[in-house]
C-alpha cells in the first residue's frame, strides 16, 4: 500500500501536466456546440431545440468513426513508449486512410437519417428548422475524422499543446462565423439556424488544417522521419486498428447514442421542455469534458508504461487519472446543486425553460461522480488495449437499464423530462461503478501480462 501511495504521488504531477492541455482541448471542443446553442438561443426555444437535436443526432453518427480512430491512442502510445517512432508514423498514415474510408458510409447514414426525420414525432416548429441544419452540418464529417486522426497521433506522443491551441483558436473562428452568419452581420445574409451549421463546418475544416500543419512542422523541426516511414496501407494493420477501435467506437456510439435517444424522446414533449433538456445536456457535457480529457491523458500515460514494459507505472498512471477526474466531478456536482439558476441563465431568460431546467440540473448533479468514473476508467482501460469491457457495459447500463427506466418514468409515470434524466442517471451509475471495479481487478492481477 505504501509503495502504491508513493507511486501515485509521483505520478500526479506529470499526469496533471499532460491532462491540463487535453482538458482545455476537450472543453474547447464542447464549447463550439455550446456557442451554437447560445447564439441561436436569441432566436427562441425552437431554434435551441433544432440545433440541439441536429447536433446530437449528427454526432451520434459521426462518433462511430471518431471511436474507431481511438484505437490510435493505444497503438501510437505503446509504440512511442517503446521508442519506435516509425511505428507511430505508420499508424498515423493508417488513421488518415481509415478516416477517408469511414467518411463515405457515415455520410450515407446521415442521408438516411435526414430522410426519415419527419417520422420522429418532433415538435413541428423544431422539425422545420432541424432538417436544413442537419443537411449542412453533414459536410463536416471528413474534416472531423481527419482532425481526430491527427489529434490522436499528436496526443499519444505527448504533443498536446498544438491540440489545445487548435481548439482555442477554432472557438474564436466559430464565434465570429456564428455572429456573421446567424445574424447577418458584415453584409452576410441572415441565415439563422443554418448559419450555425455553416459556422461549425468552417471550424472543423480549420481544426484539421491546423493539426496537419502542426504535424508537418514538428517533423521538420525534430527530424522524426515522418515522410521516410512507409505510407502504403496494410490490411493487417487496418484490421489491428479496427480490432481495438471498433469496440471503442461501439462504446462511444452507445454512450452518445443514449443521449441522442433521450433528446429525440424529449423532442416529443413541448419546445420549452426540449430546450431545457438541451441546455442541461450541454452543461453536463461541459463538465464531462474534464474526466474525458483526463481519461485521454490516462490512456497515453498507461500506454507509454505498457510500451516500455512497466506494469507499476501503468497502475500508478491509471489511479492518478481516476483521482484527478473524479475529484473534479465531485466538485462539479456540488456547483450544480448550489447555483442551478445562474447556470441556466447563461443560455436563456425564458421563464418556462428555467422552471423546467432547474430539476434537471439537480438530477445531473447526482450523476457527476459516476460520469467521472466511467469517463476516466474507459480511458485508462483503453491504454491497456481493453476496449471491449466499456463497450459491453455501456450497452448493458445505458440501453438495457437506463433508457428503458427513463422512458417508463417519462411517458408512463408522468415525470416528463425529469424521468428521462433519472433513467440516464441510473445508467451512468451502473457503467461507472462496473468500470472502476474492472480497473481495480486489473490492478490486482498485474501478474498477468499487461494489455492482455
Amino acid at each position: 500500500m505504501r509503495s502504491t501511495l508513493v507511486g501515485l504521488r509521483a505520478e500526479l504531477p506529470p499526469m496533471a501536466r499532460l491532462a491540463t492541455p487535453v482538458v482545455v482541448a476537450e472543453l474547447g471542443w464542447i464549447a463550439m456546440g455550446v456557442v451554437d446553442i447560445a447564439m441561436v438561443g436569441r432566436l427562441g426555444p425552437e431554434a435551441i431545440g433544432a440545433v440541439g437535436v441536429g447536433s446530437v443526432v449528427f454526432f451520434a453518427i459521426a462518433v462511430f468513426g471518431i471511436g474507431v480512430l481511438l484505437g490510435l491512442d493505444t497503438l501510437v502510445a505503446q509504440a512511442y513508449g517503446a521508442q519506435r517512432l516509425e511505428e507511430c508514423h505508420r499508424w498515423l498514415f493508417h488513421g488518415v486512410g481509415l478516416s477517408v474510408l469511414l467518411a463515405v458510409p457515415l455520410t450515407g447514414v446521415t442521408a438516411v437519417v435526414l430522410a426519415v426525420l419527419d417520422r420522429w414525432g418532433l415538435d413541428p416548429a423544431v422539425e422545420q428548422l432541424v432538417g436544413p441544419y442537419f443537411s449542412r452540418i453533414v459536410w463536416s464529417i471528413l474534416p472531423l475524422l481527419l482532425y481526430t486522426a491527427f489529434r490522436r497521433y499528436l496526443q499519444a506522443m505527448g504533443l498536446v499543446a498544438p491540440v489545445m491551441m487548435a481548439l482555442v483558436s477554432a472557438n474564436l473562428i466559430n464565434v465570429a462565423a456564428n455572429w456573421v452568419l446567424v445574424f447577418g452581420h458584415l453584409g452576410a445574409p441572415r441565415l439563422g439556424v443554418d448559419g450555425a451549421a455553416w459556422a461549425t463546418c468552417v471550424s472543423r475544416v480549420y481544426l484539421a488544417l491546423f493539426l496537419l500543419f502542426a504535424i508537418v512542422r514538428h517533423d521538420r523541426l525534430q527530424r522524426t522521419g515522418l515522410w521516410q516511414a512507409p505510407r502504403r496501407l496494410d490490411l493487417t494493420r487496418l484490421r489491428r486498428l479496427a480490432a481495438i477501435g471498433v469496440p471503442a467506437a461501439v462504446q462511444v456510439t452507445l454512450e452518445i447514442g443514449v443521449f441522442a435517444a433521450a433528446t429525440a424522446l424529449a423532442g416529443r414533449l413541448d419546445a420549452s421542455t426540449l430546450a431545457a433538456h438541451q441546455i442541461v445536456l450541454s452543461v453536463a457535457g461541459v463538465t464531462f469534458m474534464v474526466p474525458l480529457g483526463v481519461g485521454a491523458a490516462g490512456a497515453v500515460r498507461v500506454g507509454h508504461a505498457v510500451g516500455r514494459g512497466d506494469p507499476s507505472g501503468a497502475r500508478d498512471a491509471g489511479w492518478a487519472a481516476l483521482v484527478l477526474g473524479t475529484g473534479f466531478m465531485a466538485c462539479a456536482g456540488l456547483v450544480f446543486v448550489l447555483v442551478p439558476h445562474p447556470i441556466l441563465r447563461l443560455f436563456t431568460a425564458d421563464a418556462t425553460v428555467l422552471a423546467i431546467g432547474v430539476p434537471l440540473v439537480f438530477v445531473a448533479a447526482l450523476f457527476q461522480l459516476f460520469d467521472g468514473f466511467q469517463g476516466v476508467a474507459t480511458g485508462v482501460l483503453r491504454g491497456l488495449g481493453d476496449t471491449r469491457t466499456p463497450m459491453f457495459w455501456n450497452l448493458a447500463g445505458h440501453w438495457a437499464i437506463g433508457l428503458p427506466v427513463g422512458y417508463w418514468l417519462c411517458f408512463h409515470r408522468g415525470w416528463d423530462a425529469v424521468g428521462l434524466w433519472v433513467g440516464l442517471c441510473v445508467g451512468l451509475m451502473v457503467v461507472g461503478s462496473v468500470l472502476v471495479v474492472t480497473w481495480f481487478r486489473r490492478v490486482a492481477s498485474w501478474g498477468s501480462p499487461v494489455g492482455s
